[in-house]
């Protein structure tokens, strides 16, 4: 397997040391048996990617299903991310103790469960219990389906098992707030937790007629990082809730956070000596020493949050401040993913010419200019406005995913490769989580803060002010309201929505601005690193 061909693995699995140890050797031209199994974990993991973006379109319709308000619809999607953050590093692990076949199998079956049961939820607490576990029994498809292309498949035809790899992982974010608005608008909010029940019994069924029977290592249970595992989920869930609820709870005014704050701390504190101090860690943090990987993992994290940050601001945007519905959500955000379809091909070639920390840089400088250019906002900037700044992100996602995990993949030994996949794909997953929970607090505070000061030039005793009250006293007057004292009060509510409508806009734009800012400190960590060696260095083919 070349470097470059390991190279175009972007969100690769934690399995592959192991679950290579597992499988016949292919023959050179795999059987159609193969290739049976190699769609069915596609399927998988393009369900598994579809989840995360399905249910932004329809944060709002969800939000008033389940009786919550605006200020907790990131958890609906945080709360799925954390489940996938918390299986990724166990992937491996538990492949080897149950068997790859039966891991895949189950845990997708119990990624249907779940999401159907998300359907029935009612409230705020069992709808983020509910997406938890459904990300985490989900959030192993996408690295198993990874695995199966590099065991399964001979060298020869392993670049078509990546090339299906990556067009799943890429449409599915374009597709998903579509899919998830146009059932929500004419099916109800329900019907988009239903929409995983039949492709996954389908797939369920492929694999359990392909894949071969494999023997148990229960044995290896008494070699697990219980300790790892137990710091890692208290720790990383204490740290959300801190992010989630610091805003609604004025943050360190609030006992309640100030606990879940020393909790995060004490448990990944914890988690970090153990892994480094253990023989056998379930993380392996010392990869993180060497440069580029070091580097490329920051990186990572930074694109996690640009990423799922965005995917998360853009439907709450078009929902809070345009009034769009589900499904005008969706065909606004397919204009973010749809071009990748076409220009994911053709990095692999651009690879083998150009140094990829370049292309890197390249790829996350026109994403982040994609976001500065949503700094501009008004109250008409709107679905026409965000088309050109959604092609441009496309294209700087497009150049950015396989060349970023080429740099980091490139740099460790062929044994290291799946620890290292591992922890690239976790924190690139946790930058996503923290992504969306921040961000959503920065567009409140600066909500507040524009609100303040609009506020304060917003006087009755500015003649353009007393002048504007007054055309909105004659409107309503105009329109229905006979009481004189009547109509100027609902004028002087009417101008309050204004303002608050306005320091909206600037809030988001303001949010923009700091996603933009956080692409710029990923391309600078690109530079940093040391040139990758061998075919994934590019310029030398």
């Amino acid at each position: 397997m070349s470097d470059l061909a390991l190279s175009t693995s972007t969100p690769a699995g934690a399995a592959i040391r192991n679950a290579s140890a597992q499988v016949t050797p292919s023959p050179a031209r795999a059987s159609a048996t193969v290739w049976i199994s190699i769609l069915a974990a596609m399927i998988g993991a393009f369900m598994a990617i579809l989840n995360i973006q399905i249910t932004n379109a329809s944060l709002l319709n969800i939000e008033g299903g389940i009786g919550t308000g605006v200020d907790n619809g990131s958890w609906i999607s945080t709360s799925y991310l954390i489940g996938e953050i918390v299986v990724i590093p166990l992937t491996d692990y538990l492949s080897r103790v149950f068997s790859f076949r039966n891991i895949i199998i189950s845990f997708a079956s119990l990624f249907a469960a779940f999401s159907v049961a998300c359907a029935f939820t009612h409230d705020l607490p069992s709808m983020i219990a509910m997406r938890a576990l459904q990300g985490f029994f989900g959030g192993v498809l996408i690295p198993m389906a990874f695995t199966l292309v590099f065991t399964k498949l001979p060298k020869p035809q392993q670049p078509i098992g990546l090339a299906m790899f990556s067009l799943a992982v890429t449409f599915a974010p374009a597709i998903g707030p579509t899919i998830g608005g146009y059932l929500t608008e004419n099916y109800g909010w329900q019907a988009i937790f239903f929409v995983n029940v039949v492709p996954t019994a389908v797939m369920v069924t492929m694999l359990y007629v392909t894949l071969e029977q494999q023997p148990l290592q229960l044995g290896l249970l008494r070699e697990g990082d219980w300790f790892g595992i137990a710091t890692m989920a208290v720790g990383l869930a204490a740290l959300q809730s801190v992010l989630e609820e610091g805003n609604k709870d004025d943050w360190f005014g609030s006992p309640f956070i100030v606990k879940l704050a020393i909790v995060a701390a004490i448990g990944l504190s914890l988690f970090i000596v153990n892994e480094l101090l253990v023989e056998k860690p379930l993380v392996r943090l010392r990869l993180l020493t060497q440069r580029s990987f070091g580097l490329g993992t920051i990186a990572a994290v930074f694109l996690g949050f640009a990423l799922f940050g965005s995917v998360y601001l853009l439907p709450a945007y078009l929902g809070q401040v345009q009034g769009y519905n589900a499904e005008q959500i969706g065909n606004v955000l397919a204009w973010t993913g749809l071009p990748q379809l076409i220009l994911i091909p053709l990095v692999p070639r651009l690879m083998q010419r150009i140094d990829i920390r370049y292309i890197a840089f390249a790829g996350l400088g026109i994403f982040a200019l994609s976001s500065f250019m949503n700094t501009a906002m008004s109250l008409d900037y709107s679905g026409d406005q965000l088309f050109a700044p959604n092609i441009v992100r496309a294209v700087g996602q497009a150049l950015t995913l396989a060349p970023l995990s080429a740099i980091s993949l490139g740099s460790v030994a062929p044994q290291d490769a799946a620890a290292a996949s591992g922890i690239s794909n976790m924190m690139r997953n946790l930058g996503g989580a923290i992504g969306t929970a921040l961000l959503s607090t920065i567009v409140t505070k600066r909500e507040q803060f524009h609100s303040n000061i609009i506020g304060q030039a917003v006087d009755l005793g500015r003649d353009e002010v007393r002048e504007r009250i007054a055309r909105l006293t004659d409107y309503f007057m105009a329109h229905g309201v006979t009481d004189a004292a009547g109509a100027h009060h609902q004028a002087i509510i009417a101008l309050g929505k204004i303002v608050k409508r306005q320091a909206m806009v600037m809030g988001f734009s303001d949010t923009f601005a700091v996603i933009g800012i956080v692409l710029v400190l990923a391309g600078i960590a690109i530079l940093l690193t040391g040139k990758p060696k061998g075919a994934a260095a590019g310029g030398g083919h």
